[in-house]
């Protein structure tokens, strides 16, 4: 198989129909010169610069040759363009997980300055339950996760990108009968929709530790796994709920927003700390500093 600098040398020829301007072109001697090419020719297998006369000319194999290899080296200079921006987090993809909360304003704002840094960026994109979200980095299939906070093993790193506020969602035609600032406590013995066990673990687990800890037992009529069915559920009147800040970007007519007297919850965002994609150390090296709640 030829070489990258045998073709190098070909074209120099083929260009300048002559080995010593060649050979100058190339800034180096003529007989390493005629060596490359007579190399090149035995790999190709056939003659490719007609020699009998004291003018340099191309022979008809040459000739369809010469295109070939300028295309060749064209393709090898964008192929180590190419390795050098994706190595320097110029270009390259991204595959990153969220969930709906997170969709509503922190996974825009990431995009934003992810592709104001790297414009060629290749991004996916993938709505999952932070749980799912979870799996998805176990197998691969995610390279960053902006998810509530969980309990993860050794392979997994998390880092804190934002908080926000809690958010008490009311049926409009009961709102009068709640506090304008609400705390858990006015959420005891009121019909409640909470959080799924399973498909929102995180955000189930944490409500039910501060119930626990402030002696508040709603009275839960439905388990809901995402917070656009359970706005709509509030909006039926079926029970309050309570949502983080971000979802008030929903507007769910016959529905009403209090903020609550709470401390505020976490998005984490959740990598493999084997993943050496140079664009996820990017984001965590000149991004995600950038963001209040990583501070």
């Amino acid at each position: 198989m030829f070489e990258i600098s045998q073709l190098r040398c070909f074209i120099a020829v083929a260009e300048e129909l002559h080995f010593s301007r060649a050979a100058e072109r190339l800034n180096m001697t003529q007989p390493p010169l005629s060596r490359q090419v007579q190399l090149l020719e035995h790999s190709v297998g056939v003659q490719l610069l007609d020699r009998s006369s004291r003018v340099v000319r191309l022979t008809a194999a040459g000739k369809a040759f010469l295109p070939e290899a300028v295309r060749i080296i064209r393709l090898a200079e964008e192929a180590g363009l190419m390795a050098r921006r994706v190595a320097k987090g110029e270009q390259g993809s991204l595959a990153i997980g969220f969930t709906s909360a997170s969709g509503y304003a922190l996974l825009p704002e990431v995009v934003r300055r992810l592709r104001e840094r790297t414009p060629e960026l290749a991004l996916t994109l993938k709505e999952l339950v932070s749980t799912a979200q979870v799996e998805a980095l176990d197998a691969g299939q995610l390279d960053l996760a902006l998810m509530r906070p969980l309990a993860l093993h050794g392979e997994l790193v998390s880092l804190p990108i934002a908080q926000e506020g809690l958010l008490l969602a009311l049926p409009a035609n009961e709102a009068g009968r709640w506090p304008q600032e609400p705390t858990l406590a006015c959420l005891h013995q009121r019909p409640f929709i909470m959080y799924s066990p399973h498909e929102a673990r995180p955000f189930y687990q944490m409500l039910t530790s501060r119930f626990e800890r402030e002696g508040v037992v709603p009275d839960v009529v439905e388990h809901i796994g995402q917070v656009h069915t359970m706005l709509a559920l509030v909006s039926a009147g079926i029970g309050a709920a309570l949502v983080s800040e971000a979802c008030a970007r929903l507007h769910f007519d016959g529905v009403v927003l209090r903020r609550m007297k709470t401390e505020p919850v976490s998005t984490v965002c959740t990598y493999r700390r084997d993943n050496d994609n140079p664009i996820l150390q990017l984001f965590i090296n000149e991004i995600l500093p950038g963001f209040p709640g990583a501070r």
